[in-house]
């Protein structure tokens, strides 16, 4: 990591699903993946599941034709230094670090990311200092098949619903989550070429009306504690299977979703939004040596 000593860094966890945070406002920095896996690594870096680059919108190419409407560009890198279009729980931590450094302020703004602009509204602090919830609209979510899709793991094969929240899940409902594995390495989904671009893939069992509970392996990062988009993909998904849809029903639907990092709360509206609200802190601040 030679190449960014010197840098400063912070470190954000949302639900446990933790990155290293990048401040690059003017748009200097040109970061490759060596360096991201190099920041990523537990045991040689400072560790996360990704890293969020923080840059105005108006200085990076990628997202110059959103500056009108949102300032601030996330620029999220896997931690294998694949570049992903959307990250939920990084959204979350980004817009968090933007009041934190004091360039947002506690209430409503807009964040450009890969997967469009994204607008966000952060609570208030408690009086105990528990810093508020953050809900970000994660746009609409889309089903577009095709049918017969599966993810194995080991015997085992579920079939899987296909959502996008701007990047793609497989989402597949188990009776245990251990059957899942350990989830080191992808599951196999089929068709072959279904992903061309690889997935996330969801794994979901029941918790009680409204409510389940998930484990995830997320493309480019292994299994993490937490998946935003996942958790979105996950209540649209439980929605459907069972037999709620809000485009039909003209009413609003909220699950909770439980990760092994903490808890989501997902509603989904009419015009096919869904709203994401949990917690997003910051951590560590320092020098990358």
């Amino acid at each position: 990591m030679s190449e960014l000593s010197g840098l400063p860094f912070l470190k954000g966890h949302g639900t446990e699903n933790d990155f290293v945070i990048l401040p690059d406002p003017d748009g200097r920095l040109e970061l490759g993946a060596a360096q991201v896996a190099a920041l990523c690594d537990r045991r040689a870096g400072i560790g996360g599941d990704g890293v969020l680059r923080v840059v105005r919108a108006a200085a990076d190419p990628t997202a110059v034709a959103m500056a009108e409407a949102a300032e601030w560009f996330m620029d999220y890198r896997n931690s294998d230094g694949s570049i992903a279009e959307m990250c939920g729980n990084g959204v979350r931590v980004f817009a968090r670090y933007l009041v934190h450094a004091g360039l947002a302020k506690p209430g409503a703004f807009a964040v450009a990311t890969r997967a469009g602009v994204r607008k966000v509204r952060i609570a208030e602090d408690a009086a105990d200092g528990t810093p508020g919830e953050v809900t970000v609209d994660m746009g609409v979510a889309k089903l577009p098949g095709p049918d017969g899709i599966e993810v194995a793991v080991g015997g085992r094969r579920w079939p899987a619903t296909n959502v996008n929240m701007g990047n793609p899940h497989a989402v597949a409902f188990v009776a245990d989550l251990a059957h899942a594995g350990d989830l080191f390495d992808a599951p196999a989904v089929s068709p072959a070429g279904a992903y061309p671009e690889g997935v996330n893939v969801e794994f979901v069992v029941d918790r009680g009306p409204r409510h389940v509970a998930m484990r995830v392996h997320e493309r480019g990062s292994g299994e993490t504690r937490s998946c935003g988009t996942g958790t979105c993909a996950v209540a649209v998904a439980t929605a459907r299977r069972d037999g709620i849809d809000p485009a039909v029903t003209g009413e609003a639907v909220s699950y909770t979703v439980d990760v092994p990092g903490g808890r989501i709360v997902l509603e989904e509206f009419p015009d096919g939004r869904v709203e994401m609200t949990g917690p997003a802190v910051i951590v560590a601040e320092g020098t990358i040596v």
